[in-house]
């Protein structure tokens, strides 16, 4: 096991790149890059970086040298023979070549296309445009890139000793979480903590605790180099930037209110029916199961992933029910904003109705609140999302309204077109 206090003595990771593989990246970003390269392979794309939480000041805090010169790392990556032999070989979800030899191939020769970067009133402007199946897979490192340079930047003055108890701290409380965790009936719960992680390192000590803390009821992680090398299930199905991107490229309101579904439909075919995890809230959770078509009732499950997760989880059981579905065959996958207590009350209310699993993200991997001073540690709420397909703006209405984004007047037309009312906002902390 890794001393991370000492190696961040030493050498301030300096003998560390922040990404270290391609396939240091989130299960669902390959899996939606396989459709996608199939469906749409030439559709342009921007991905951005958006920092919700402004009073961090990420231009002031990191380098931009030394941010270039982690960028530029990850634009000289490729995948290694031994990651593809995993990927070609492995065995994910119970399916045998879970990835086509033709995405294999491409992806074997593929080097992440240009970034372009800004500094910006203490932020910086980081974009990303292209085909959408090689920008897309810049989201997940920029995100570990950005955090972790944070990370570095505060504990750069920090002395060998400090250290040492700083991660001791952070290691004890991740432990009295395993601990509380094991508390818990009929727990399952993956590592969804790759974006938002406190460091690479870090992040595989969690999971290395998780494994250890929680045997079987510890599922896997959704990062496939951490997956690959600690002999874990690598987890995830998609993401909101399909729809987002489906609804972009509509020609009218019509087509609009139906790419939700079209982006299942042809999900549905590019897997053979495996992976039919519903994300429902891109355009709202109640608007999408409103005009859902009845084909989906017979899906394995949803994964909920903003607003509140009770609700939304009342929604869908009373959805499936009205659908002639037993609840108690179906998943419930929750998400968002997800720490011990929510976990636990979750389970309490939920665990016997359907079944129920967690995807445990910020609060997993990058839990110090409270363990500097000025809580210079503290998450926040950092995303790089698609916010234009071939020259239009993308939007997301989302189940929270402070989580929405695109211009104004595309907000708008949305909510009309999918008939979203009043919405309760909630605090969005991580």
């Amino acid at each position: 096991m890794v001393d991370i206090a000492t190696r961040v003595w030493n050498h301030q990771w300096k003998i560390d790149p922040v990404v270290r593989s391609l396939i240091d990246t989130d299960f669902y970003k390959l899996l939606m890059c396989q459709s996608i390269r199939r469906n749409h392979p030439g559709t342009r794309v921007t991905f951005s970086l958006i920092n919700r939480a402004r009073h961090i000041r990420l231009a002031d805090l990191i380098d931009e040298g030394e941010l270039r010169e982690q960028l530029d790392h990850v634009r000289s990556l490729s995948l290694s023979r031994g990651e593809s032999t995993w990927l070609r070989g492995n065995t994910f979800y119970g399916k045998r070549q879970m990835f086509r030899p033709d995405f294999m191939e491409w992806f074997e020769g593929l080097r992440l296309p240009p970034y372009h970067l800004e500094r910006r009133d203490g932020q910086y402007e980081l974009t990303f445009e292209g085909d959408w199946p090689e920008v897309m897979l810049w989201e997940s490192p920029a995100l570990s890139i950005l955090m972790e340079l944070r990370s570095r930047a505060v504990l750069r003055g920090m002395g060998k000793f400090e250290l040492e108890v700083l991660y001791a701290r952070a290691m004890a409380r991740l432990w009295e979480k395993v601990e509380r965790l094991r508390q818990i009936p009929n727990l399952t719960l993956a590592d969804f903590g790759t974006r938002r992680r406190h460091g690479f390192l870090w992040q595989d000590w969690c999971v290395q605790a998780m494994t250890e803390g929680l045997g079987s009821r510890f599922i896997g992680t959704s990062n496939c180099l951490i997956a690959k090398g600690r002999d874990l299930e690598a987890i995830g199905t998609n993401a909101h930037e399909m729809p987002m991107v489906y609804a972009a490229l509509a020609r009218n309101d019509d087509e609009l209110r139906e790419s939700p579904y079209r982006v299942l439909a042809e999900w549905q075919e590019e897997h053979d029916g495996n992976l039919r995890i519903i994300l429902p809230d891109t355009f709202t959770t109640k608007s999408f199961l409103d005009n859902a078509p009845a084909w989906l009732a017979g899906w394995t499950g949803m994964r909920i992933d903003s607003g509140d997760p009770a609700e939304a989880a009342e929604r869908a059981i009373a959805w499936w029910q009205a659908q002639g579905e037993d609840p108690r065959d179906k998943l419930l996958i929750f998400s968002d904003g997800l720490d011990v207590d929510v976990i636990a009350a979750l389970q309490t209310r939920f665990g016997g109705r359907v079944k129920v699993s967690f995807g445990w993200g910020t609060m997993l991997t990058n839990d110090f609140t409270g363990l500097t001073a000025g809580d210079s540690l503290a998450p926040f709420s950092l995303v790089c999302k698609a916010v234009t397909a071939d020259g239009r703006p993308t939007v997301k209405l989302s189940d929270n309204p402070l989580k929405a984004m695109g211009p104004a007047d595309e907000i708008a037309r949305y909510k009309r077109v999918f008939g979203v009312g009043t919405q309760e906002a909630r605090p969005v902390a991580v």
